[in-house]
């Protein structure tokens, strides 16, 4: 005789106290931290003059005359900056793709004199702060006459000097078994061909976590693109949004707010776009 089930959709489950609490909890923080963004996003929909004098986020009034006033302010139109960074990001991650998979693979695979101490001294390239590097940097790219140029932004990540991303590839690949990188050796493969036929196409999320993340540092780097790139005609996104503020004058926060939602986007579509290679990479980095 068949009897009647008492299970409960899982929908329709009771969720107990605790784990409640913990969602509330999460939620919470999760609504704290997106909270400057949504006021920034409701600010850009604001008369200028009611930015500061309604700080709530549903505004009374909504225009769009911010985003309109943005993107010509300044002497180029903001395309202008966008393409700006996108062709500096661009290059960055393809640099550092190829230089830094490169890099990881000989680390990993090879073996060359003194393996173990450059691997050392890479690691300790980790804590190195950058400022330390700065000056001798800007002269170097002074002598070479790449002051306001693109080359001292791209340049140095086609030498694999993202220590950060080689350690990251390295403990990717050692989780490959090397019974591949055998059996290609038994079927004629040579180094280069093992690492761009076996290798490689395995180093999907490594590369996509690689990829992502050059893409978002370098959008946003304000300090070093501030430092080589001072003609008006090279800025990027990053240093345009600064012509905004004028510390001697009036400052045109509705305009800049809209501009920042605007340099936004290519971030959010970049990380929407790999997040699930980069969830994957995180999780499988460092085991083995």
């Amino acid at each position: 005789m068949a009897t009647r089930s008492n299970a409960v959709p899982f929908l329709f489950r009771p969720m107990r106290g605790g784990r409640l609490l913990k969602h509330l909890m999460l939620a919470g923080f999760g609504l704290l931290m997106l909270y400057p963004l949504l006021w920034m996003i409701s600010s850009s929909l604001k008369p200028e003059e009611l930015i500061f004098r309604e700080p709530g986020l549903l505004p009374s009034t909504l225009t769009l005359e911010n985003y309109s006033a943005g993107w010509n302010a300044l002497k180029h139109s903001f395309g202008y900056y966008l393409w700006n960074s996108a062709v500096i990001t661009g290059l960055s991650v393809l640099a550092n793709l190829v230089a830094c998979s490169l890099a990881a693979y000989a680390f990993a695979r090879l073996n060359f004199p003194l393996k173990k101490l450059w691997f050392a001294i890479m690691l300790g390239s980790i804590m190195l702060p950058h400022h330390v590097t700065v000056v001798p940097q800007y002269i170097l790219f002074s002598n070479l006459d790449w002051i306001n140029t693109i080359w001292p932004l791209v340049v140095p990540k086609f030498l694999a000097t993202d220590a950060f991303f080689i350690f990251l590839m390295v403990q990717f690949i050692r989780t490959l078994p090397r019974e591949l990188d055998e059996a290609a050796a038994i079927d004629g493969a040579g180094y280069w061909r093992v690492f761009l036929q076996v290798i490689l196409p395995l180093c999907t999320p490594a590369l996509a976590t690689t990829g992502i993340f050059t893409f978002i540092w370098t959008w946003n780097d304000f300090f070093s693109q501030n430092l080589y790139l001072t003609n008006s005609d090279n800025l990027t996104v990053a240093v345009a949004l600064r012509q905004f503020l004028d510390s001697s004058g009036e400052s045109s926060w509705g305009p800049m707010f809209a501009m920042s939602i605007v340099s936004l986007g290519p971030i959010f579509g970049f990380f929407l776009a790999g997040q699930k290679y980069l969830i994957r990479g995180v999780a499988t980095t460092g085991l083995k």
